[in-house]
């Protein structure tokens, strides 16, 4: 049986709260962990060394909440969502009732961008909602820039406050808030790309990538992934895309960005990449989101551009 603000509820009850001050946060957080614990449902707390720290202080030693690293759990959206299931399904199985999930969601005030983890906010809307999870997102609204808590009030259908849970009249179709974000674009797009190539091959683009990671020197891992993630985009966008394709590669030390452009409109789904096999290319998205450090999808007229990153965000 469900207990609290969700108790009437089926699927994922997905609420969000606000606050400036560390008093605001743990006003919301130590509540809600506190409740789920008495309660005897699996709690888990997902934040940032700083908050985690706050809330072991508030709640004392064998506080019964699980504690997971925010910056392991929240490294790329389609990851969070994978691990996120996996361990749903574990407690559903193991017969829990209700799920609750408090953490930080990463967005330019924590120094990244913000475009995936706002596709992850819509998506998760109906990526968890086979699960009985309660999942609170509280945002600072110290560093949270304005367009980041506008998207969050248009994603989540609660709010949290320190006087109870409420409805958020400002809620709407998830789908529509992404359609505003703007998509990420790396600083070295404003310098001349160092390989263009049109209507590539999978070879070819292999062999582009090999010519400048003499530039990149990436680690094994982050080219690897990147092979794979170009190898599966340029394919979708020969496939599914329309022409031409244009394949646009740049290099710096420690990281290389990959640009794929077709013709047309891109897949209608949002939240391709978020989950495996959600439209025609969906495998290859998914994969791409996997394990690249970035992934942006840009839609214009005529063109549908998605933008691979290999190595380390730009600071």
């Amino acid at each position: 049986m469900r207990t609290g603000a969700a108790a009437d509820h089926r699927g994922f009850f997905h609420e969000t709260a606000f606050y400036a001050s560390d008093d605001e946060f743990l006003s919301v957080v130590v509540p809600f962990l506190a409740d789920g614990v008495a309660a005897s449902e699996p709690t888990l707390a997902v934040f940032d060394e700083p908050r985690e720290r706050l809330v072991r202080d508030a709640m004392g030693r064998d506080s019964g909440v699980t504690f997971v690293r925010g910056d392991d759990q929240y490294r790329r959206p389609a990851l969070a969502i994978k691990r996120y299931r996996e361990l749903m399904t574990s407690y559903v199985a193991a017969g829990a009732a209700q799920i609750r999930v408090t953490g930080d969601v990463p967005h330019p005030g924590t120094g990244v961008p913000w475009e995936w983890w706002a596709r992850y906010e819509a998506a998760v809307n109906h990526a968890y909602d086979d699960f009985p999870m309660w999942g609170l997102c509280p945002y600072d609204t110290r560093t949270a820039p304005d367009d980041v808590l506008d998207h969050v009030r248009r994603t989540h259908a609660h709010i949290a406050t320190p006087r109870g849970h409420h409805a958020n009249l400002a809620y709407g179709d998830p789908s529509a808030a992404v359609a505003g974000v703007a998509s990420w674009r790396d600083p070295l797009e404003d310098t001349a790309p160092a390989i263009e190539l049109g209507d590539p091959t999978t070879a070819q683009a292999r062999g582009a990538l090999a010519a400048v990671q003499a530039t990149a020197a990436l680690a094994e891992d982050d080219l690897s992934g990147l092979m794979l993630a170009t190898t599966e985009t340029v394919t979708n966008a020969l496939l599914y895309g329309g022409p031409p394709v244009r394949l646009r590669l740049w290099a710096s030390p420690g990281r290389i960005v990959v640009t794929v452009t077709d013709g047309g409109t891109g897949p209608a789904d949002p939240f391709v990449g978020l989950m495996p096999g959600r439209a025609p290319g969906g495998w290859g998205m998914w994969l791409a989101h996997q394990v690249c450090a970035y992934v942006s999808l840009q839609r214009e007229p005529g063109a549908f551009t998605v933008r691979l990153l290999g190595g380390a965000l730009p600071h």
